[in-house]
């Protein structure tokens, strides 16, 4: 009998409180497809898609375009974007880099002529941190790669469009932070006029819209037209690449048209994804419940499939592997689920990132351009060898250095859509922080992103800046299947910059140690370290930040073992992310497929069935 993934609602999660955590939530579930994202309006741009006969992908962008127009802040067509594509048919996992590049004239000498010498980084609010956008391309990529073929690109932007020119009622947490980032906008660019909301009674007669308002964004629906009827060519050549390269330039930046047609000609690259294999913590009681008498001896597990660098997803899985390679040890037990986000229980997940993020730190980088010893990363001997930093009884005092592995071996919105016939995607799109630059292309209606902050400035870092290079990457979209018959577990991604790998391996365990369902495994309180590629140097803080509602005796047991802990609260708490996760599992009475979804609490929208 083949192993079909347990119900979201293991016997272990009998005892638990439905809702142990707050949130007023509940998992949401349909046999048709599943779209989880932050804004509902955006939401509803994927179901239309779904509707008329799309696919998962073909939904997915649709969504993209959608956020784009309602959550700003956070993305948008000048950003990049990832995904990880699970199709049922042939049960593969395939992945999609969107990551635009640095321009032809981007070389240190240039940087350290317009920072001066004695910069270590390029400042988040530079023109030099902007980078060819990749979203454009990897949209039109990832639908003609992964797509249906039964819409295109103008039925899935249409809905996109209707939203910018017939307008939009704006949600609270976008809302809060158009405002917050007004004043930036407003100094960023001339062209800050077409992202602010029209006013008479404001400065300028503009100002950030307020929650409930109506926001119209012409401009970005025009953009979006050139995208729909010539494809990326609408974007990376004409009047959007012109606009794009005249702003860029008329502040001191060094992009130009030949950078955008390099983009244009080169496309998004297919990669293959990275994973880890995951034995570990009970996960085998979890998952014999959906295999026959006879099959017992199935190899039960799950496979963690992330983004290969240029993105940080190897974080998750080194993070995953030191925590498999610690309980083999017996450095760490097998935690029960009352052991969930206990403070040994949290002690061994924060120090496994810090290990982890000291190697992504300093080998993360593009591996057309560098070798990037993946394999050598994720191999069980290294993962065991850096396991061996690990104490039970206290913090470490400093962050780790990073490896020697052999070289051998060769802000941010997150969305999960699911469609029928039992296919999904794990899709991320960003501008890196906020909204970017704040820059904005004349008549184009979307900020520029600053990924290009994340370039080092020193020569001898593998993530130094370099003509045509793609920087560490932190947007990573995630996808789970069983290591049986690799079948899918779920798609999920926790969004939120240095933020996100911690995520996946709290959401992900959470599911496995705490046996909790999708929407319960994002409620519950999240733990934040603050590594960084600072100045390229691979610095992290030391600080763990503790989101408010983790219990006291938690917090308490973590200051024990030495962390420095930090509770934050209210609107802090967005340091934490927000997720989206869609499980798949089959009715073992009637045989038929369930997609079951959660959508994170700390963000406005939530999980729309079909």
């Amino acid at each position: 009998m083949p192993l079909t993934t347990p119900s979201v609602f293991p016997s272990a999660t009998a005892a638990r409180s439905f809702m142990e955590h707050p949130s007023r939530r509940s998992v949401v579930h349909s046999t048709k497809g599943i779209v989880s994202c932050t804004q509902p309006l955006a939401a509803k741009c994927g179901i239309e898609i779904l509707e008329a006969g799309g696919n998962c992908v073909d939904a997915a962008v649709a969504v993209a375009a959608g956020l784009n127009m309602t959550e700003p802040c956070s993305t948008g067509i000048g950003g990049d974007m990832f995904c990880l594509f699970y199709d049922a048919a042939t049960r593969k996992v395939s992945a999609l880099n969107g990551s635009g590049r640095s321009g032809a004239a981007y070389t240190l000498e240039a940087m350290r002529r317009a920072l001066g010498p004695e910069a270590a980084s390029i400042p988040m609010d530079s023109v030099h941190a902007v980078t060819v956008p990749g979203a454009a391309a990897g949209w039109c990529d990832a639908v003609e790669r992964f797509g249906s073929g039964k819409v295109d690109m103008a039925r899935i932007l249409a809905p996109a469009i209707e939203l910018g020119e017939k307008g939009f009622p704006v949600s609270e947490v976008v809302a809060f932070s158009w405002d917050r980032s007004e004043a930036q906008i407003r100094a960023a660019s001339p062209n800050f006029r077409e992202i602010l909301k029209a006013d008479p009674s404001a400065p300028d007669g503009v100002r950030a819209p307020r929650a409930g308002e109506i926001m119209r964004n012409p401009a970005l629906a025009a953009t979006f037209r050139a995208v729909a009827t010539e494809g990326k060519k609408g974007f990376y050549s004409g009047r959007v690449a012109e606009a794009l390269v005249e702003v860029v330039q008329s502040l001191g930046g060094l992009l130009s048209v030949d950078d955008l047609a390099h983009h244009l000609a080169t496309g998004s690259e297919p990669v293959e994804p990275i994973s880890l294999p995951f034995r570990g913590q009970g996960i085998r009681a979890l998952l014999k419940d959906a295999v026959a008498d006879g099959d017992k001896d199935q190899d039960l597990g799950l496979e963690l499939w992330e983004h290969p660098p240029n993105g940080q997803g190897i974080v998750a899985l080194m993070a995953l592997g030191i925590i498999q390679e610690l309980e083999k040890a017996g450095a760490i037990p097998t935690f029960a689920p009352g052991d969930f986000n206990s403070a040994p229980y949290l002690h061994a997940i924060i120090e496994a990132l810090r290990i982890a993020f000291a190697d992504a730190t300093w080998f993360v980088a593009d591996p057309g351009v560098e070798r990037v010893p993946s394999a050598a990363l994720l191999s069980p001997s290294y993962l065991a060898s850096r396991a061996s930093l690990f104490c039970a009884s206290r913090a470490q005092p400093a962050a780790p250095e990073h490896g020697s592995p052999a070289l051998r071996s060769s802000d941010t919105v997150y969305f999960a859509v699911s469609d029928g016939a039992g296919s999904a995607v794990s899709f991320i799109n960003s501008n890196y922080g906020g909204f970017g630059t704040c820059i904005v292309p004349r008549g184009c209606g979307f900020t520029l992103q600053n990924r290009g902050a994340n370039f080092a400035l020193q020569e001898t870092h593998p993530n130094a800046l370099a003509p045509r290079k793609r920087p560490y990457h932190t947007i990573i979209p995630a996808a789970v299947t069983n290591l049986h018959d690799g079948s899918l577990h779920s798609v999920f991604g926790v969004m939120g910059g240095f933020m996100q790998p911690q995520g996946h391996v709290q959401v992900l365990l959470g599911q496995v140690v705490g046996r909790l369902s999708p929407q319960q495994a994002l409620d519950a309180p999240r733990v934040c370290i603050s590594p960084g590629v600072k100045g390229g140097e691979g610095e992290m803080g030391m600080k763990v930040l503790v989101e408010e509602g983790m219990a006291a005796e938690t917090v308490e047991g973590l200051r024990k073992l030495g962390h420095e802990v930090e509770v934050v609260t209210g609107v802090g708490r967005a340091v934490f992310g927000r997720g989206q996760i869609i499980r798949w599992s089959v009715d073992a009475v009637e045989g038929v497929g369930v997609w079951s979804a959660g959508s994170d609490m700390r963000g406005d929208g939530g999980a729309y069935p079909l």
